[in-house]
């Protein structure tokens, strides 16, 4: 097998969750080491992985685990509607080859607002169950690339890692024999919301040269949002928060 051969693109065969677990940390673990091992890397030959039945099974595990999973989209389906093992993978299957045909197309997100803490309101995209699966794959593809890249001192949207991490870490360089005196906190105002699609699908690039995994990770961010008031808006920049398994 090459580097960047996919796990299984053959017949469909739905494997069970352990199996599909083993498979997909494996092809994770040798992405990981290729791309830490070669930082100039460009990765090809992605897209199959995503509709790989494999990460299929893993991406809507992970959705319908999530404690968003009764929180429907436009559809309004969620994951609890598909209780049967042969419903899953009905559904898995149509989500298999809408990507292998090219004919998948990310909708537009369904937006609530979330009261905050200081009166303000937070904008929460909520896209449909199909298109959290694919999300949830593509993410299981992209981030142990893109994980060999971030710093240990990079706390944010990384699996395993938690504030309570960069609290712990404040607590360690605060004492002894470092003995830091400074702890200064910013933030990036309407981050998400300002966040510009060029400047992020340009670093996207350096990494990956699959342009139809390119082009997936575009859709989404041009896929545009439902408000509650049913207006849709184009989204020309940002990505709304909520829009990952």
């Amino acid at each position: 097998m090459s580097e960047d051969a996919p796990v299984n693109t053959g017949a469909v065969s739905w494997p069970d969750l352990y199996s599909a677990g083993i498979a997909v940390r494996r092809m994770q673990t040798k992405l990981h080491l290729w791309a830490a091992r070669d930082p100039g890397r460009r990765f090809g030959d992605l897209f199959n992985l995503v509709y790989d039945p494999a990460f299929l099974v893993v991406a809507w595990e992970r959705v319908a685990a999530n404690k968003g999973a009764s929180t429907p989209g436009i559809d309004k389906v969620t994951a609890a509607g598909f209780e049967a093992r042969a419903e899953v993978n009905g559904l898995l299957g149509h989500v298999r080859e809408e990507l292998r045909s090219g004919s998948f197309r990310p909708v537009e997100v369904r937006r609530v607002l979330i009261p905050k803490s200081n009166g303000k309101l937070r904008k929460l995209g909520i896209p449909t169950l199909v298109d959290r699966v694919v999300q949830a794959s593509l993410k299981l593809v992209l981030e142990p690339i893109f994980e060999a890249d971030f710093k240990p001192c990079s706390y944010g949207f990384r699996p395993n890692r938690r504030a309570q991490d960069a609290i712990s870490d404040i607590h360690h360089l605060a004492s002894r024999p470092s003995n830091y005196q400074w702890v200064l906190e910013a933030d990036i105002k309407a981050c998400f919301d300002e966040i510009s699609h060029t400047a992020l699908m340009d670093r996207v690039r350096v990494r990956v040269k699959d342009k139809r995994v390119c082009a997936l990770v575009k859709a989404f961010l041009k896929s545009g949002v439902l408000t509650e008031l049913g207006d849709r808006e184009e989204t020309h920049t940002g990505t709304p928060q909520g829009n990952t398994a």
